[in-house]
């Protein structure tokens, strides 16, 4: 076997990377995090047998819920700096491993409450870093201009994985118990580690790691070497990262609240079975994933257009697009806690409200655009770190929400304006704030 240093490519002026290996990569980084909200998502499913088996009150299965974040933000930072010392495809092995031996201590009869805390807290550790460090080895592989179409096939493994795992884990939890949901996909967290032991490697584009360096690393351009030198701090303290940051952080809080409380909420609220709970959920998830790839195609077509000499048809900075998008999913989030009309919470919930996860692949863009290539893994790590609180905060804060209201009903309306007010809040900071190509000129990192 070669050590990471020598089998990582050097970041030298020139390198391409081939367009086969490049997709097959990102199709199983798509299935990395298909598995990795598979295990999220297990838990909001299995919310209600959960609560009755164990004997818990909203506001502790919240807890629960969000232990899984105890560790989660940090763990994605530490991931972020392995980064610079170890290659990104021996990390992603790793972390598929642990996060699915940490699953599997559900199947034994007496787990119980302090059980489920634990595991969750592990599971989260192993998990932490999984979004950053997929991105920083997908764009190992694609050149900053062609890497918003994989960020949104990657990213929409969010949205895949929690497609999928509705109605499979619900079938799981009607026919063989909630446990189980918890096995089966610590089970498929193992099928990928063995295939990605065979075919996942770096790409011609990665940053070297490790202390040693090759000629050809040696012949890095100057401009590399001086953008190098910039420090962390301009970068974390750009108006771009930091309207990521927030950006992400109001749409991952949607996401972490929908994966633990929407399947309680169509039942106690909407009157559905957990079937058709699940079946919403599903739906939900295909229409972000949706919106994603529509904009990740959207983006390559006027690169294309770009490229080819054509003016863009809307000639507006990414923020101001993504942000005016966001304000449109927090008014429509107010209108969804407001109605009591089954059929118009759906068409919200699949139109507008489905398109605040665009911004997580906005965001990666943009950090990746001003970064270095090789602090690229630590900005976005940090990035992860920041929007990873709302998923600690999100669960436990919704959970006392909804128990402290008169009624359910009343408690999720509360639940759902706060959501609706970060989201457009957020949104407002990234139509502002976020220019990557002008952060790009002022800190040197063109």
């Amino acid at each position: 076997m070669t050590s990471a240093a020598e089998s990582a490519p050097a970041v030298v002026p020139g390198a391409v990377a081939e367009r086969g290996p490049a997709w097959r990569t990102t199709w199983l980084l798509l299935v990395f995090m298909l598995v990795n909200f598979a295990d999220k998502t297990v838990m909001g499913l299995a919310a209600n047998p959960v609560m009755h088996d164990l004997g818990l009150t909203r506001e502790q299965f919240g807890t629960a819920s969000s232990a899984f974040f105890a560790l989660f933000s940090l763990a994605a930072l530490a991931g972020s700096f392995l980064t610079r010392t170890m290659r990104t495809s021996v990390l992603l092995l790793g972390m598929a491993l642990l996060w699915s031996a940490a699953q599997l201590p559900m199947l034994i009869g007496a787990a119980g409450f302090g059980v489920l805390v634990v595991t969750r807290v592990l599971l989260g550790a192993a998990e932490g870093p999984a979004s950053p460090v997929a991105l920083h080895h997908l764009y190992g592989w694609f050149e900053q201009k062609d890497r918003t179409l994989p960020t949104a096939v990657l990213l929409a493994g969010a949205a895949a994985g929690v497609a999928i795992a509705a109605p499979t884990l619900g079938v799981v939890i009607d026919h063989w118990g909630w446990r189980w949901a918890f096995g089966v996909v610590g089970l498929v967290g193992l099928v990928w580690a063995a295939v990605w032991l065979r075919y996942g490697k770096e790409g011609p584009l990665a940053p070297p790691v490790g202390r040693r360096r090759t000629p050809e690393r040696a012949s890095a351009s100057a401009a590399t070497r001086d953008a190098i030198k910039v420090p962390y701090r301009k970068l974390l303290l750009s108006g771009t990262w930091l309207a990521a940051a927030l950006g992400s952080f109001a749409a991952y809080w949607t996401l972490s609240a929908g994966l633990t409380w929407s399947a309680d909420y169509f039942q106690e609220v909407g009157g559905l079975s957990l079937r058709g709970a699940s079946l919403l959920i599903m739906l939900s998830a295909l229409s972000k994933g949706a919106a994603m790839l529509i904009h990740g195609a959207l983006v390559q077509w006027s690169v294309k257009r770009a490229a080819a000499g054509l003016p863009p048809r809307l000639p507006w900075p990414s923020g101001v697009k993504t942000g005016l998008v966001m304000i449109l999913s927090g008014a429509a989030t107010v209108g969804f806690a407001a109605t009591d009309v089954l059929w118009l919470k759906i068409v919200l919930l699949l139109g507008p409200m489905a398109v605040t996860d665009i911004v997580l692949t906005v965001a990666a863009t943009a950090v990746s655009r001003i970064s270095p290539a090789d602090r690229r893994g630590v900005t976005l790590g940090a990035l992860t770190c920041v929007f990873a609180l709302a998923g600690v905060l999100a669960p436990l804060v919704m959970g006392r929400i909804v128990d402290a209201g008169a009624t359910v009903a009343s408690g999720y309306f509360g639940a759902y304006a706060l959501k609706a007010g970060l989201v457009t809040v957020a949104g407002v900071a990234v139509t502002l704030f976020l220019r990557p190509e002008r952060d790009a000129r002022r800190l040197g990192t063109e």
